[in-house]
């Protein structure tokens, strides 16, 4: 499996998730909103259990919400990781559209609760890079759309993996400033 793919499974899984708190200046970034107006599609057949350690996704794939996104665009996310006020050097950043799927397995990262690997046809729509040594981040080439930006961290204190997960609305041609910190 390649080192991008596990880096995006484990932003979007990693337990231990904390959001940041909205700017007291006006954004265009929302926080933790997850609407859920329309029923989630359900699978029809089991599937296997998911790897140990992990919960078993409630929501199938949906193959026609995620066929009206664009996979490419001339977006732009940059910014910068930190924990305890300190920079995350080399810590996974990836921006995933929000989607059904994609919220189910936000609300149990927040949660401190891993889910099973996404599906591969998800992958194929999420953009991943590394911070460098001072913990910043930048990702081109981006469509336009609701995204979760999230970054693995690691808690300074205790030595245990975590998540920062961050909503923003990005348009086309966009330059977004992004910080995470936990």
């Amino acid at each position: 499996m390649k080192a991008w793919i596990i880096a995006t499974l484990l932003g979007l899984t990693l337990a231990g998730c904390q959001m940041m708190e909205p700017r007291s200046t006006p954004s265009p970034e929302r926080i933790e909103v997850i609407d859920r107006s329309e029923p989630a599609p359900r699978e029809a057949e089991p599937r296997p259990s998911p790897p140990s350690g992990r919960v078993a996704r409630e929501i199938a794939f949906p193959e026609s919400e995620y066929a009206r996104l664009e996979k490419r665009g001339t977006a732009s996310i940059s910014g910068r990781l930190t924990v305890g006020g300190r920079a995350a050097s080399q810590a996974a950043i990836a921006v995933a559209p929000v989607t059904t799927y994609s919220a189910e397995a936000a609300e149990k990262a927040l949660a401190g609760i891993a889910v099973e690997p996404a599906d591969p046809r998800a992958r194929e729509y999420t953009h991943t890079t590394r911070t460098d040594g001072s913990g910043r981040f930048e990702l081109s080439g981006l469509p336009s759309g609701e995204f979760y930006v999230s970054g693995n961290v690691e808690n300074p204190r205790s030595g245990e993996p975590g998540i920062v997960i961050r909503q923003v609305s990005l348009g086309r041609s966009q330059h977004l400033q992004v910080e995470l910190s936990r």
